[in-house]
């Protein structure tokens, strides 16, 4: 009698379980695209050391009044780095490769891109393909979100999407889907 009552609960359990893989919750979804992709992601901007237009925008972005940078006004007709960064700024600059050194580029931290919730599920190809939307937020916000501040500062949300198809063993996130997303 014990092993008939395990056996059929065993069964009721694998039944439950496949039913539950063939749709895609919202907590799923989360999931999956969490193990895709970093989140939170960080927001990177690349910083032209050499450029004069680019000293503007920086300047205009009030990080040399912040203390952040200096910006060489003086007048050269060799390319060389005219925007310095201080020792206030360290804590945002990232690892530079050689290949941006010799192009007088520097990365700095603006802010952390972090998805917010799952906001909807557009199930397509008979309920083995999903389109999800969802919401992501910048947060943690540098200094250096000030360059692109219609972007970044303000709270503003981002919406994106993620595409999954359904297989044997469940469901998985597309990286490059294909044309039967866009048909239906």
């Amino acid at each position: 009698m014990k092993k008939t009552s395990f056996l059929a609960a065993a069964f009721f359990l694998s039944l439950l379980i496949g039913c539950s893989s063939k749709t895609l919750s919202r907590e799923n979804a989360l999931e999956l695209i969490k193990k895709q992709y970093p989140y939170p992601a960080v927001q990177v901007y690349s910083i032209f050391t050499a450029d004069p237009a680019f000293s503007q925008k920086i300047i205009d972005a009030g990080l040399a009044n912040e203390g952040l940078i200096n910006v060489d006004k003086t007048p050269s007709f060799k390319i060389h780095p005219i925007i310095t960064f201080t020792d206030k700024a360290k804590p945002f600059l990232l690892p530079v490769e050689e290949k941006d050194k010799a192009d007088h580029i520097a990365r700095v931290r603006a802010a952390e891109e972090d998805i917010i919730a799952v906001t909807g599920i557009k199930m397509l190809g008979q309920g083995k393909k999903a389109i999800v939307e969802y919401t992501t937020q910048y947060k943690d916000l540098t200094p250096f979100a000030a360059i692109d501040k219609d972007q970044l500062v303000g709270g503003k949300t981002n919406s994106k999407k993620a595409y999954f198809s359904l297989f044997d063993d469940g469901w998985r996130l597309e990286k490059k889907p294909g044309l039967d997303f866009m048909t239906e």
